[in-house]
């Protein structure tokens, strides 16, 4: 695979492809500092992994306690990594970005140091907290507008307007209206706001998977799926397509960003496909429709699963469960798309000489699978997903060491303790609780300090390893920057949903939306897609499903329970719920690649240098399964 290799890897290395993703991934359009400034960055991003890893194996802190921290240091790094204006220069810390960055990390504090204060007061506010709350409200705004995008605060800062002019409102959108002091409580001072289920989630799941995914990237597990697809589907009809079909939905299983993912194996799939006589727009739509269905991929699929686990009290693993079928659907209709395509222009595959060999990839890089195997284990055999992330990472790194035996410690410390805890019972009634505690605490960090070891034998023996000590700590790096879009959406998100929970607009909406459908089913499915659709243009898919789930998914239940004969103040079945949130999930992910506004098609005519509309509706051509799917 000698020319398509080296071809693929020039393009892989161009400041074109990293140009691609700031453009159209805000996040990735970051400052890159040297010096000084960049070691305090590394280390405050570290320092928060640490943070959240710690959480992990110890326990979750009380909610605002453990929001407020993560938001805390959220704030600080966004306003350390994104400058206030695109014209100021990428490679300075500005004066103004240094003190909202001191004053992101303050304020947030401020709930930690009067926590019981704020608890006694429950609800009503001091001039003081008055100051910090809108000082708060405005730093997460300001937050989302950097790494996330207009779209969203215009959506925060009218709910938040509605809030206040409820009275004015005719119809049945209007409520008694809410005091400004009230308001900025409500949003800052309690769990329903900034500090509500979103950036619970956030600070806890979804933060420990992005960490997890950054491991995995280090391990080289992304150039290892790409080989292996195209040893799989190189040489079939219309080879490289199919390559960016199979590697994209691979990748998929551990990355939730469509953008991110059309960059990542799109470099190398796109140049491949150009070059086989593929049409630019044909190829980055490929590639675009492919990455896209990634966050539909289990068992990591976008943080808005994550989200609609907790917010709908139903488990992840149940979640990933009723993800596959449609998943796997949704790429054979893709797989369909490019076939035909193919065959239509007698587009050839590889040759054999150009490929990998299937054998030799399985057997010297298979291992690095092995932690997404172990994810899949511990969610389906009990563990919290808090848990099995921290494992899976223990696993992805010692994966990169041990390489076919990387479960070994693992097993041997889980047996040991699987043999040990039945002994707890004969210990005494106080001190066996104390005893599985301290098992469970110490073993996972018992095997991180055996890795630990085993890295710093290598490196002193001068046998550097597949992964270095500087490698993990770039990791846990490479985790908190990544996590820094979700955490900004969902603190942002969060202010929405406080006006809902403050207003009770979530059902007006939904008895609004019921009556413009006239109380037809299928009319009201077809008003949601088009509102998830019309939103994810602009907002990502975690504050796209956050404001669908409190707006357009009511609707869908109200209707489904009605056609069910339940009654007013039932308790609702899975069988209802997980369908309608389901559904704002989905096609809040198509809107990636449905025109005009189509961020993940844009990308790939970006890398393939083709007309950008062209491009996307050329993916929503080959993603069609994905409308009829739900």
């Amino acid at each position: 695979m000698s020319d398509t290799n080296s071809q693929a890897t020039e393009v892989q290395d161009t400041d074109g492809v990293q140009d691609v993703m700031k453009k159209y991934d805000k996040e990735s359009n970051f400052r890159v500092l040297k010096g000084f400034a960049a070691r305090i960055i590394s280390a405050i991003a570290i320092v928060f992994s640490c943070f959240q890893l710690y959480t992990a194996v110890f326990g979750v802190l009380d909610a605002m306690i453990q929001r407020s921290i993560h938001l805390s240091f959220g704030l600080c790094l966004v306003y350390l990594l994104y400058p206030t204006s695109k014209k100021w220069a990428r490679d300075k810390m500005h004066a103004l970005d240094l003190g909202l960055a001191v004053l992101g990390a303050a304020v947030p504090m401020y709930i930690i140091t009067n926590y019981q204060q704020l608890v006694q007061r429950s609800g009503s506010v001091t001039p003081l907290d008055m100051v910090i709350g809108v000082i708060g409200v405005l730093l997460v705004i300001e937050a989302a507008r950097r790494v996330v995008g207009l779209p969203i605060i215009i959506i925060a800062t009218v709910f938040m307007i509605y809030a206040l002019v409820g009275p004015y409102i005719p119809g049945k959108l209007a409520h008694r209206g809410v005091a400004v002091d009230t308001l900025v409580g409500h949003l800052f001072f309690t769990t329903e706001g900034v500090f509500g289920i979103p950036l619970g989630v956030s600070s806890t799941f979804i933060f420990l998977f992005i960490l997890f995914g950054a491991f995995l990237e280090k391990t080289g597990l992304g150039q290892f799926f790409i080989d292996l697809a195209n040893s799989i589907a190189g040489r079939s009809v219309g080879g490289p397509a199919k390559v960016a079909v199979l590697s994209s939905g691979l990748m998929g299983t551990v990355s939730g960003s469509s953008v991110a993912n059309v960059v990542g194996t799109g470099s190398f799939t796109i140049p491949m496909m150009k070059k086989l006589g593929y049409k630019p727009e044909f190829a980055g739509a490929v590639e675009a429709a492919a990455s896209t269905g990634g966050q539909l991929m289990p068992p990591i699929m976008g943080a808005a699963a994550f989200l609609m686990s907790e917010i709908t009290d139903i488990p992840y693993v149940r979640i990933i469960g009723a993800a596959v079928i449609p998943a796997l659907l949704y790429y054979f209709g893709v797989w369909a798309g490019v076939h035909f395509e193919a065959k239509k222009n007698g587009l050839r595959g590889l040759t054999k000489e150009e490929l990998p060999n299937l054998k030799e990839i399985f057997f010297k890089r298979g291992y690095l699978i092995i932690p997404l195997v172990g994810i899949v284990w511990l969610l389906v055999t009990g563990y919290t997903p808090m848990l099995a992330a921290f494992y899976a990472i223990i696993l992805s790194i010692a994966s990169a060491i041990l390489g076919w035996f990387a479960p070994l410690p693992i097993a041997i410390i889980l047996f040991g303790f699987a043999l040990i805890k039945p002994m707890l019972g004969f210990v005494g009634p106080v001190s066996a609780p104390g005893a599985l505690k301290y098992f469970t605490e110490v073993t996972p960090l018992g095997m991180l300090a055996l890795l630990g070891i085993v890295m710093l034998v290598a490196e002193l023996l001068h046998k550097r390893g597949r992964i270095s000590p500087r490698e993990v700590i770039s990791g846990l790096e490479s985790g908190a920057r990544g996590a820094l879009g979700v955490l900004t959406a969902t603190a942002c998100a969060g202010i929405i949903i406080g006006v809902v929970t403050l207003t009770g607009l979530g059902l007006k909406l939904g008895s609004v939306l019921v009556d413009a459908a006239n109380g037809n089913l299928l009319l009201t499915l077809a008003f949601t897609m088009v509102t998830s659709i019309i939103l994810g243009m602009g907002v990502p898919t975690t504050a796209n499903y956050i404001i669908t789930s409190t707006i357009a998914a009511p609707a869908i239940i109200m209707l489904l329970s009605a056609k069910a004969g339940l009654t007013t103040g039932a308790i609702l079945p899975i069988s209802i719920i997980l369908p309608a949130h389901m559904f704002a999930f989905y096609f809040g992910i198509i809107a990636d690649i449905t025109p005009p506004v189509a961020l993940a098609a844009f990308a790939g005519a970006g890398i393939a240098k083709g007309n950008p509309m062209k491009t996307g509706v050329n993916a929503t051509k080959l993603a069609i399964a994905a409308f009829l799917v739900p």
